[in-house]
C-alpha cells in the first residue's frame, strides 16, 4: 500500500479539457527512510520514515540518537508505513520517498484532523433547532429538556450535549489525484480534505474503490 504524508496548503481550481475542477493543494515534502521494522526483530515489516527538517535543539536526545544512527537530519515527524517483508530491501536507510509515488488518475483516501471549534452549544455542535427567536421567549439556543422527570431521573449516556467540537480524525475516501508536480513536491487532489491550512495529512491508496466516483 502506498502511503504519503504532507501538509494542506489550501484549495484552488484547475481546468482540464475545459472543465473547472476544485482541488486541494498538498505539500508533500520527501520522506526519508530512518529505520526498518523487520519480522525477525519486531514481528512485522514496516518502514520508519521521517519528514520536515528541524533544528537539533527541537529534538529530544533519544530521538536525536535515532537520527544520528541513520545518518539523516533530524525530522519533526516519524511515522511507520507497513510494507511486505520482501519490499524492505527496496528502501535503504537514508533513501527518500517523493510525491511521484502517485500519478494522475489514482484514487486515494486522505486522512486529517478537523478544525478545532472549542466549546460549542447544541445548536452548532449537533444542529439542534433551539427555541423561537421571537420577542418574549426566555431561551433561544438552549439545549432544553435533557431527560424524563421521575423515571429514570438521569441523563442517558451518549446524550448529545454542548461540549468540545472539532479536532476529530476524519478520512475522505475515493478522491482523485488530478496532478502530481515532483519539481515542487505538490499533489493536487480533487475536492476538499479535512483540516486547517498547514495541518498534517496522510494520503494512501483507496481502501474501497468506488467505480465512477471520479
Amino acid at each position: 500500500m502506498r502511503i504519503l504524508y504532507g501538509r494542506k496548503a489550501g484549495m484552488t481550481q484547475v481546468f482540464k479539457d475545459g472543465v473547472m475542477i476544485p482541488v486541494t493543494v498538498i505539500e508533500a515534502a520527501p520522506m526519508t527512510v530512518v529505520d526498518h521494522r523487520t519480522p525477525e526483530k519486531n514481528g512485522y515489516a514496516a518502514l520508519v520514515v521521517g519528514f520536515e527538517d528541524v533544528k537539533e535543539s527541537r529534538v529530544t536526545k533519544p530521538m536525536l540518537g535515532i537520527f544520528k544512527k541513520a545518518g539523516v537530519a533530524p525530522k519533526r515527524y516519524l511515522r511507520e508505513i507497513p510494507v511486505k517483508p520482501e519490499e524492505l530491501a527496496q528502501y535503504a536507510i537514508g533513501s527518500t520517498i517523493t510525491v511521484d509515488l502517485f500519478k494522475p488518475g489514482d484514487m486515494v483516501d486522505v486522512t486529517g484532523r478537523t478544525k478545532g471549534r472549542g466549546f460549542q452549544g447544541g445548536v452548532k455542535r449537533h444542529g439542534f433547532r433551539g427555541f423561537p427567536d421571537s420577542h418574549g421567549h426566555r431561551y433561544h439556543r438552549a439545549a432544553g429538556s435533557l431527560a424524563a422527570s421521575s423515571f429514570p431521573s438521569r441523563v442517558f449516556k451518549g446524550k448529545r450535549m454542548p461540549g468540545h467540537m472539532g479536532t476529530n480524525q476524519v478520512t475522505i475516501q475515493n478522491l482523485e489525484v488530478v496532478d502530481v508536480r515532483p519539481e515542487s513536491n505538490v499533489l493536487l487532489v480533487k475536492g476538499a480534505v479535512p483540516g486547517a491550512i498547514r495541518s498534517l495529512l496522510r494520503i494512501k491508496d483507496a481502501a474501497r474503490l468506488v467505480i465512477g466516483n471520479a
